[in-house]
């Protein structure tokens, strides 16, 4: 346990200011960049950022923001959270990551996923009824492409590829590549059927329920005679100086999100005693650093993983409440964790 690694995600949201201005995308990504830095001076190991395709997230080419995070940070890894593979081409994705990796010698990690929007499929010229279909191929090539080897490759959505090389390569040989699911088994099985780690999106409900996916993807591995690979978990947090402050800045920034969202999927309106039920039995990570190190320690040591990342990002959250969430999760939170873990 004292080797867990300790992540941040975000997904480049749209924000307001502290006086609740509305805050230009392109200020978002600017101040994306500052909160990256920021983490890596608290010596957080890993930084995340999503990729959409719409007006309320800042962020559509994850790479480009995580290269230019990389020219001004040390030791911090950065990665996707996640790319979304099934609208984008492999080669292209992997070149673009390879990139990351040599501008920051060494520190670039992807999630390759699905996605819970899909923008990016009639944006590319994708068909959404090939949904699986695209990323199962996608995913078969991209795994060819990180061995970095010159590639034979035959699919049916893509032109084939025949000892192609791909450039540039890596420095360390390798791009670390995870896997993001949101919870199916034929997603956790696809993940170790590729060797690839996996990442558990638990956004909702008791953490805890997520154990058999833990076991089935260890299992998995086991019966396919492949060696063990890391679990990390991504999940939303907040952290003020106290309980109540943490739900009073979080919650109405939280609400105006769930509620957008949730009206195009057609879900009933957020409600406060939801919100308080997530905190408190649910895979919230909000309050005081005390009380999100214990609940983070607790599903640590209930799931057996090796890396949590924290999405500290909601919504119209102004920036520098963030600045001062990181400040805390890298200054109070993380060291109280591994001093519960050992």
């Amino acid at each position: 346990m004292t080797g867990v690694e300790f992540g941040l995600d975000t997904f480049g949201d749209v924000t307001a200011g502290l006086d609740d201005t509305p805050v230009s995308q392109a200020q978002v990504i600017r101040n994306l960049v500052a909160e990256g830095v920021l983490a890596d001076e608290l010596g957080i190991d890993f930084i995340g950022v999503g990729e959409h395709h719409r007006v309320d997230f800042a962020v559509s080419t994850p790479e480009t923001v995580l290269a230019g995070i990389a020219t001004v940070t040390k030791n911090i890894h950065l990665g996707s959270a996640v790319t979304v593979l099934s609208s984008d081409d492999p080669v292209r994705v992997y070149q673009r990551f390879a990139t990351v990796d040599a501008l920051s010698n060494g520190r670039a990690e992807i999630i390759l996923g699905r996605g819970s929007f899909t923008e990016s499929f009639p944006l590319f010229g994708y068909d959404l009824s090939k949904y699986e279909q695209l990323f199962e191929e996608k995913l078969d090539l991209f795994a060819e492409l990180i061995k970095e080897e010159p590639v034979t490759w035959q699919g049916t959505l893509r032109a084939g590829l025949t000892d192609q090389n791909v450039y540039p390569r890596t420095e360390g040989g390798h791009l670390k590549t995870w896997i993001g699911v949101g919870g199916s088994p034929e997603s956790v099985v696809r993940a170790a059927s590729h060797a690839m780690p996996l990442v558990l999106a638990i956004i909702g409900g008791d953490p805890a329920r997520f154990a058999p996916y833990v076991d089935l993807f260890h299992r998995a591995l086991a019966q396919m005679e492949k060696p063990d690979l890391p679990i990390a978990v991504h999940s939303p947090g907040f952290i003020a100086d106290t309980d109540d402050l943490a739900a009073e800045q979080y919650w109405p920034h939280h609400r105006v999100m769930r509620d957008r969202i949730g009206a195009e999927r057609g879900w009933p309106p957020s409600t406060e005693g939801e919100f308080r039920n997530e905190i408190e039995h649910g895979s919230l990570y909000l309050g005081s650093p005390e009380t999100v190190a214990r609940k983070l320690a607790n599903t640590i040591k209930i799931l057996g993983i090796q890396r949590f990342d924290l999405k500290y990002s909601a919504g119209t959250l102004p920036h520098e409440l963030m600045m001062h969430s990181i400040e805390l999760y890298g200054s109070k939170v993380l060291p109280m964790v591994k001093d519960i873990l050992a």
